[in-house]
């Protein structure tokens, strides 16, 4: 065989190889050769993303860079949660292929990688709108640990091992804790209601929580006073407002936390219907002063105090400028605690006269022996008198003996 005959038969070997892939491809029956694994998103540079977008349709979730943070736009561009960006963006780049599946667009509804019907969606944009990359997770291989993906900008679907899971609610994205203040660091909670104003302190020693200037003839509900004295344990909210959103609210109520290192938590609270509203601002209230002097060297314990007082001034003023622009709707378990009444700290304290009529009445001793036998007189005792001779008998006839 000469070497045309041989160039004749490379080329119709060629020929039929590519007529199997195009027919592989357009069928969606076929695999491509294993390509290795590979980061599915390659080459992003997070700082050049201006806006994200998860989800689909109308249950997107907007994050906007503003001012050098995320911003929720669907919360009233509420602060992000840097944690949570974070984490989205993470998980984006981890998508690590295994091979390519098809790159025929005409399978992705099948392989729901469709953005219609995919599981997860999640976009990043440029300043100027324009897509920078994205990621499409569709579904699972029928008994296979390993997911369909794609990029947003392309036909090719890949599998993937751990694909992961997108959370799609705008209150993902924020950090819905207010407040978080541990019990030991609670040193007196002031209460102002409908009813006035009360105080309660946590004893000294043990758990229990003391009501200034209660009467002796008063009892405290232990549980319901610990509840008010913790109440900025884990306080979080389940919605966020700008206060011109919110019309008509009195903040009549008023709850201020005192922490043993003189921060102060002072929140108002409003009640329309059913929900309750918050505003909370905090701060440090000692007028001592941290001084520092170059020319002279404090002790290790002094050093110490003086870095307290400076990071209990800066989480004050960090707390205020989080929280002072906005209104939070919080959970009614939480408010009830938050807006308890005095009177409602109270339970009924048993009278001594209810403490006696439950005591058996005793009988008296002589009551209690046994009852004389029918027509017989009553037994009588009469006390013996001492043993004397017996008084001479004097007889009426003359003469005789007594």
């Amino acid at each position: 065989m000469n070497n045309r005959q041989l160039g004749i038969l490379a080329l119709v070997a060629a020929g039929m190889v590519l007529w199997a892939v195009v027919q592989a491809q357009l069928t969606g029956g076929g695999h491509a050769a294993p390509s290795g694994p590979a980061y599915l998103i390659q080459g992003l540079d997070p700082g050049s993303i201006d806006s994200i977008t998860v989800g689909q349709g109308k249950d997107t979730v907007t994050l906007k860079r503003q001012e050098g943070q995320f911003v929720v736009t669907s919360e009233k561009n509420y602060p992000a949660d840097t944690k949570q960006i974070n984490d989205l963006i993470s998980k984006s780049l981890d998508i690590k292929t295994s091979e390519v599946y098809t790159d025929n667009p005409k399978n992705h509804e099948d392989l729901e990688v469709s953005e219609a019907k995919a599981r997860g969606v999640v976009k990043f944009f440029k300043s100027d709108g324009s897509l920078l990359t994205g990621v499409v997770v569709g579904k699972s291989q029928e008994a296979g640990q390993e997911s369909y993906v794609r990029l947003a900008s392309g036909d090719a679907v890949y599998l993937a091992e751990n694909a992961p899971f997108f959370r799609t609610k705008a209150l993902d994205y924020v950090d819905q804790e207010i407040a978080n203040v541990k019990r030991e660091d609670v040193n007196a909670v002031t209460v102002t209601t409908s009813e006035g104003t009360y105080k309660l302190l946590p004893e000294k020693q043990g758990d229990g929580v003391v009501l200034e200037g209660m009467s002796a003839d008063q009892k405290l509900k232990a549980n319901d006073a610990k509840s008010v004295l913790t109440a900025l344990m884990s306080l979080r909210f389940d919605d966020v407002n700008r206060p011109a959103d919110i019309r008509g609210l009195s903040f009549d109520h008023q709850y201020v936390c005192r922490l043993n290192n003189s921060t102060e938590y002072r929140l108002k609270l409003a009640q329309k219907g059913e929900k309750t509203y918050l505003l909370c601002e905090a701060e440090y209230t000692s007028l001592a002063k941290v001084t520092i002097n170059p020319n002279q060297v404090d002790s290790p314990e002094e050093l110490k105090k003086k870095e307290a007082v400076l990071l209990a001034q800066e989480n004050a003023q960090k707390f205020t400028l989080r929280h002072k622009d906005w209104v939070y709707e919080i959970p009614d378990w939480k408010a009830k605690f938050l807006t308890k009444k005095q009177s409602e700290l109270y339970e009924e304290k048993p009278k001594q006269a209810e403490q006696k009529a439950e005591t058996p009445k005793q009988e008296p001793a002589d009551a209690q022996a046994a009852p004389a036998e029918p027509n017989q007189p009553a037994p009588t005792t009469q006390p013996v008198p001492p043993s004397q001779p017996a008084p001479a008998v004097q007889s009426s006839e003359p003469n005789k003996p007594a």
